[in-house]
């Protein structure tokens, strides 16, 4: 740049900040030049609509690091738009004096030192101090301060509070483009905010059915509540419900009772009612004490709902296994493979937004007809030697069902030094044989009296004791093996003969709810348990209108196609070229295969170079590493000879698949040498017919572990960040559970940044998320020089149960996060995703025929639940059975986003993951972090190396 340009920037003016932005793009050689708007399209929003190009805005706005509206500490609405000139002559006075609005430097106070940040209620420099801090907090103040003393590290410095104004600088040419242009944010402003709908109106409206069914009431009668306690205490539920039943004159037929509470449509004369009665198994006296504890309106206990539909099911001859109710009368044998297969109901009463409802879904309970003694007497046979050690490792972890009272079981050990004739301390202080209490209890007479027993630990939040840990010894013979194991679900044949009773159509399904519903409507007993309370069952599920979504089109690194009406474009993704190929260097990639998989290594080299033409990426000769036998050391002493600085990737093809072989590979792979790998098993390429395909899938896999990107969409939204949360819990073994956390880290959503956090053993709510967090926002400024204006967090895996636990103590952590940083308040927004549901959405073609919604099918409105903002999306196609759709929770709106936008950015996420060429169920984000904590936590459980972090190695 020459004195006179020099000058003219210096002077200021729209002219000055066009050639300073021209003169800046020779630094950022890889960025995509951002799309502008014409003047036509300046002074108006740009639209929403459904069309084939109907994402969330025909115009790109904000560059990811480009400051934040101009107006943030002012009264003048968001939404209100500055012209070109005048937006510009502010830019270039801001960069004169050094104030930046958005971005957000990275600048923290280093006066606090070290040993300050230890002490409770000491500010980090003040902005960022906390009432109380607890190991998090700790852990935080000794990252920022090991953060700051690093060479060549962010300077980090506290600023003012958050809601001030912005001092950073904007820092790439992108800022000074889209200011230039005026691009105006998709967010509403804080007026329209505050009066707008929760419900979208974008896409093709169509008419569907739920398997949800309105419950109607006569008026809002009165529930008092009691509370029921037994002396001496009745540990069999059934045995409970027996005893009160003996009562009805003086509670009254509407009683209705959970084995603890009973609810009551009058109250009972006295505070305390006391009744006498015998046990008729073992004829001993028992004393039932109903305590008064309050009364509630209908409208306020749910709880209520679900015990007397409990009474309901019960009525119709189902038995309860957990807390479903299955038809035994009904069941299916698999005798070819030991199983039986136990049809039923999940029902559950709620209030949505459409008023009081009753989910009804069809659901299956796999039994094996074998006992655990069946199971112990196969083991003791094979394994003669260590038989304990075989019915150890094949019974813990398992669940297990006892049917004289229908519960399941967690098995925790098996005690070899115990059996039926041992004694154990009952309630009354006295020791009693365990055959001895199984005949008085439920009389039953055991018949092995030589069995060990098997050991479950009552969970903590079962107990009622918190401070002591209930043990219950159950008897194998009387104790049904439950759920498939790894062999059976590994086992084709076994699969397909299941599905077969289990996978359900729409239209099957829908017949089946009707049956229910004539079932209790034509019960006498179910309608007079109803009626008691002034309730009735509707007849027919609920019906709603819905929305669709157009199909979103997808760029590839040549051009970009629309996908399917399934949205799976499998085939383009093999064909085109990906947006970032990574070149396989040669000599740069090794394979490391068994003798016996020489031909397999041989043919799958090749086959890599021929497709890797058609994807764009050059595939180099590799390096043939063949070992002696396939024993574990054999694969971890060949991987670390052949490891060196320039190694790119490794593939390793196993003949069979062995979970310890595996893990060995991956932890040595992730933590010690920072080096993707990817692992084969040697019957997937050795097929001929097949190898092309599953070569052309396991390409795209390698490019993506290297930190290339396959394909992406239209992303309008600049300056966001995308989170994704997960939490992975090692059931099995008991081991610690993983956090896992990605975050996106340019505009399309095509690179993501890993971290991963490991907590106590079942916890799911996250302690560690401020750390997560601030190491994102690091790595995000590393990449841009700014930090993003807005963060929109999907977090899976929590329940309604869940939810305000989660808004209370996980969001509050990302929010301090932005106290460390100078005048940095983003916008953030905190979205639970809900997958395992018993919602199911029904496209009505016909009065009696329904077929699967189409993927981007969203439901807003009537099954969605009234203190939240919610709305179910189905954005995946199945072939077979029944789709079940996605529920959102957006716990936390700060971006202000229009609704439809919000549901089109999600769907949008579905087509994300680049594991499979077409929408999945989650936003990819979510199922990113899924993958990443699953890796850690079964196979790796360590940190994995810093070099992997900004790649997609766990995929």
């Amino acid at each position: 740049m020459d004195d006179k340009d020099a000058k003219k920037i210096r002077q200021g003016g729209r002219g000055a900040a066009v050639l300073q932005a021209l003169q800046k793009k020779a630094q950022h050689p890889q960025q995509v030049p951002q799309p502008s708007l014409s003047p036509q399209q300046h002074a108006v929003p740009p639209p929403v609509n459904s069309g084939a190009r109907g994402v969330l805005g025909e115009a790109t706005t904000l560059s990811p690091t480009s400051p934040p509206p101009l107006d943030h500490g002012d009264d003048t609405p968001k939404s209100e738009t500055m012209s070109r000139g005048r937006l510009l002559t502010q830019l270039i006075r801001q960069r004169a004096t050094g104030r930046g609005a958005g971005g957000g430097s990275l600048v923290m106070d280093n006066s606090g030192d070290k040993g300050n940040l230890d002490k409770p209620g000491t500010a980090s420099g003040g902005a960022a101090s906390l009432p109380q801090r607890g190991r998090g907090e700790l852990m935080m103040a000794r990252l920022v301060s090991t953060i700051t003393t690093q060479p060549g590290a962010l300077p980090l410095k506290p600023g003012p509070h958050p809601s001030s104004r912005a001092t950073s600088p904007p820092t790439t040419n992108d800022e000074v483009d889209s200011a230039a242009e005026g691009i105006q944010d998709l967010s509403m402003s804080e007026s329209e905010a505050e009066v707008v709908s929760r419900h979208g109106t974008e896409g093709t409206k169509f008419t569907g059915l739920t398997n949800w069914i309105y419950i109607c009431r006569e008026g809002d009668k009165a529930i008092f509540q009691y509370e029921v306690k037994f002396q001496p205490p009745v540990d069999d539920l059934r045995l409970r419900f027996r005893l009160l039943s003996t009562f009805k004159e003086q509670l009254g037929f509407a009683k209705t009772f959970d084995g603890s509470i009973l609810w009551l449509p009058v109250r009972l004369p006295k505070e305390i009612v006391v009744f006498e009665t015998t046990n008729p198994h073992s004829n001993e006296p028992v004393t039932l004490k109903v305590v008064y504890k309050n009364s509630k309106k209908m409208d306020e206990c749910v709880q209520f709902y679900n015990v007397l539909f409990n009474r309901v099911m019960r009525k119709l001859n189902m038995s309860k296994i957990g807390n479903n109710y299955y038809a035994p009368g009904g069941s299916v044998l698999v005798p070819q493979h030991k199983l039986e297969i136990w049809p039923g109901f999940i029902t559950s009463v709620s209030y949505r937004e459409g008023g009081l409802m009753l989910c009804v879904e069809v659901s299956h309970r796999v039994l094996r007809t074998s006992t655990c003694l069946n199971v112990m007497a196969e083991l003791c046979q094979k394994h003669r030697g260590n038989f304990k050690d075989a019915i150890t490792s094949a019974l813990i972890g398992c669940i297990v069902l006892t049917r004289y009272n229908n519960r399941t079981y967690c098995i925790d050990d098996v005690l070899f030094d115990q059996n039926p004739s041992s004694t154990f301390m009952n309630h009354e202080g006295r020791e009693v044989k365990y055959v001895d209490y199984y005949q008085d209890t439920y009389g039953i007479k055991i018949k092995d009296l030589r069995q060990p027993l098997l050991l479950h630990k009552i969970k903590k939040k079962e107990q009622k004791d918190a401070g002591k840990t209930k043990l219950v010894c159950l008897i194998p013979e009387l104790c049904y093996m439950t759920g498939l194991t790894d062999e059976m679900r590994n086992d084709f044949h076994v699969m397909k003969d299941i599905a077969q009773h289990t996978r359900v159509t729409p239209t099957v399904r829908l017949a089946s709810l009707r049956t229910f519903i004539k079932n209790v409507n034509e019960n006498e007993n179910a309608c007079q348990i109803l009626a008691a309370w002034g309730l009735s069952l509707k007849d027919s599920c609920i019906a709603f209108d819905g929305r669709i979504h157009s199909q979103e089109p997808i760029r590839f690194g040549s051009q970009e196609l629309k996908s399917s009406e399934l949205a799976d474009w499998g085939r383009e993704a093999c064909r085109e070229k990906v947006i970032t190929p990574v070149d396989l260097k040669p000599r740069c990639w090794v394979i490391l295969y068994t003798p016996r998989d020489q031909d397999c290594a041989q043919n799958f080299c090749n086959m890599m170079r021929m497709v890797g033409r058609n994807l764009g990426i050059q595939v180099g000769e590799p390096v043939l590493a063949q070992l002696r036998d396939d024993r574990t050391d054999s694969y971890v002493g060949a991987l670390k000879q052949q490891y060196h600085n320039q190694l790119q990737l490794a593939v390793i093809i196993f003949p069979t698949q062995r979970e310890d072989r595996y893990s060995a590979v991956k932890r040595l792979a992730c933590v010690d040498l920072c080096l993707p790998t990817q692992c084969i098993v040697a019957r997937t390429i050795n097929q001929e017919r097949k190898l092309r395909a599953v070569t052309q899938k396991i390409a795209l896999q390698i490019n993506c572990k290297l930190g290339g990107e396959l394909w992406a969409l239209k992303i309008p939204l600049n300056g966001l960040m995308v989170c994704g949360v997960d939490v992975y819990h090692d059931k099995a073994n008991r081991g610690r559970s993983v956090v896992g956390f990605v975050a996106s880290m340019n505009q399309p959503l095509t690179k993501w940044y890993s971290n991963i956090s490991f907590q106590h053993p079942g916890d799911e709510i996250i302690h560690k998320l401020k750390i997560l967090l601030f190491e994102s926002l690091r790595n995000y400024h590393g990449i841009h020089h700014a930090l993003p204006r807005s963060i929109i967090v999907y977090r899976d895996g929590v329940s309604d149960g869940q939810l305000k636990i989660v808004e209370e103590h996980e969001i509050p952590q990302l929010a301090t996060v932005f106290t460390h940083f100078d005048s940095y308040n983003p916008k953030l927004s905190f979205i639970v995703v809900q997958k395992r549901l018993n919602t199911k959405i029904f496209n009505a073609v016909g009065p009696r025929e329904l077929v699967n919604p189409y993927p981007g099918t969203v439901v807003d409105h009537t099954i969605t639940q009234r203190q939240w903002y919610d709305f179910f999306l189905v954005s995946q196609q199945v072939r077979q059975g029944t789709v079940s759709p996605t529920h959102y929770i957006v716990v936390r709106d700060g971006s202000n986003l229009k609704v439809d936008n919000m549901q089109r950015l999600t769907y949008k996420l579905t087509h994300l993951y680049y594991n499979w060429p077409g929408t999945v169920r989650v936003p990819a984000p979510c199922l990113y972090a899924h993958k990443l904590a699953y890796l850690i936590g079964q196979n790796v459980k360590k940190d994995p190396a810093a070099g992997l972090c900004d790649k997609l190695f766990y995929l």
